[in-house]
């Protein structure tokens, strides 16, 4: 159903700085040419600047605190934070000395970043392959404090500026043309040109930090927790709308988007069932099942094409489930399902001629192929530029590239393993 907006309107932002300094972008990480995503070179005015909570409140020197050098370690690191960048491509670590940009396919360090005072890196964004990336403070030497955004340009090996909060950073997100910034009852969207406040969105709380944006599309979608429990905000910027969808009855405890932001997958703190939605009109196109007990979903993944959806959780599997939801007839998904509706449009289950009689379970759809991995780690996971291959990593360090064969429904082969963590060679 449709809401009224709760994005509150742009409103001046306060202790401007009158020093501008251009952010210029490169595309700064090398990549087969067919695979690029090409940045245009652009110059924009950036300044310091604070939200409106900090109002008389001053901003230190960006740069302060970041060594001029940047020294290797002989030992492993810690890993706060691990994320892929927007192209899935590329991969950075938070660390509790620093961070690090790693390559997917072939597998290699980019670059890694120790600060002289080990001060911790725990968010972290890539901006594509760019030189522009923003994190945030953390751990017990925090590098800088846990309410700032960092904006680093790797080409000047410093901070350029900064984004300070009255409240700890959940999650940053990154697109070419805005900057999100995700606390835990409050997302702020800039535009990344210049920094100027966008709009500003009240949500439940989210220690989590829940929020998605569509990277390929023109126009921004951005997808984030509503006000109620298990309700889901999908904002399309182009035209000035909010969907709302009653995605679950219990919290939210995970979503993903597609590249260009027409589809939803979502899941609950149950974590047994996630549920695709068209984001355009709010609609269930279909749910899947990961299994029957409680988990803690870590991660979901749309691939390219939508055909498939990978899953993690601490149950220590990722799943690869089929999706049955063709992007081509959108208005014969709509008549088939209402927002609210709890039943998937389609089930691959042999008993779902007598769904009605049978507990729910016999009629889900279940994965079509899984990756059991080792130790207790947390996983995140992605599709590879190769058909049928995932990636997967982990927050021990462990980089994992799997095939699955969807026909067979067997366990995934494990193609190649790596550890980020384990230290090779000094870093730059």
């Amino acid at each position: 159903m449709d809401t009224p907006s709760p994005f509150s309107p742009p409103f001046p932002l306060p202790n401007t700085s009158s020093k501008f300094e251009s952010l210029n972008l490169q595309r700064y990480l090398e990549q087969p040419e067919a695979q690029q995503h090409q940045l245009q070179p652009q110059q924009a005015a950036v300044e310091q600047v604070n939200d409106e909570s900090l109002h008389g409140s001053s901003i230190k020197n960006p740069e302060s605190g970041v060594g001029s050098n940047h020294v290797f370690v002989n030992h492993s690191a810690t890993a706060y934070h691990v994320t892929f960048n927007q192209d899935y491509g590329c991969f950075a670590i938070g660390t509790d000395r620093g961070f690090g940009v790693y390559n997917c396919v072939p597998f290699g360090e980019s670059f890694c970043r120790n600060f002289e005072n080990i001060g911790g890196i725990g968010i972290i964004e890539m901006l594509f392959r760019s030189n522009i990336l923003a994190f945030v403070g953390h751990g017990d030497h925090p590098q800088y404090p846990r309410n700032k955004v960092m904006i680093w340009d790797d080409q000047q090996s410093r901070c350029i500026h900064e984004l300070c909060f009255r409240s700890e950073v959940r999650r940053i997100r990154l697109r070419k043309d805005c900057l999100v910034v995700v606390l835990e009852h409050k997302i702020f969207v800039y535009n990344f040109s210049n920094l100027e406040l966008l709009f500003q969105i009240e949500t439940t709380t989210n220690p989590k930090g829940l929020c998605e944006v569509s990277q390929t599309a023109d126009q921004l979608v951005l997808v984030c927790p509503g006000l109620q429990k298990g309700q889901v905000w999908v904002k399309h910027n182009a035209s000035k709308s909010t969907k709302s969808i009653v995605a679950h009855d219990s919290v939210l405890a995970c979503f993903a988007l597609t590249r260009e932001g027409n589809l939803l997958a979502t899941a609950s703190t149950k974590g047994t069932l996630i549920r695709i939605f068209n984001t355009l009109e709010g609609t269930l196109l279909q749910e899947v099942r990961r299994g029957l007990d409680r988990a803690e979903i870590y991660s979901l993944s749309f691939s390219p094409t939508a055909q498939w959806l990978a899953v993690s959780s601490d149950k220590g599997t990722v799943h690869v489930f089929s999706l049955k939801v063709n992007l081509g007839n959108r208005s014969t998904d709509k008549s088939n399902c209402s927002s609210n509706s709890r039943v998937p449009v389609a089930a691959s289950s042999s008993f779902s001629f007598i769904r009605g009689a049978l507990p729910k379970y016999f009629s889900s759809e279940w994965s079509v192929a899984q990756f059991r991995l080792p130790g207790v780690s947390q996983y995140i996971v992605t599709f590879g530029n190769e058909n049928n291959t995932l990636i997967i990593l982990g927050w021990d360090g462990s980089f994992f590239r799997c095939k699955f064969d969807p026909a067979s429904g067997k366990e995934m082969t494990q193609l190649e393993y790596h550890n980020f963590l384990e230290p090779e060679e000094p870093c730059n």
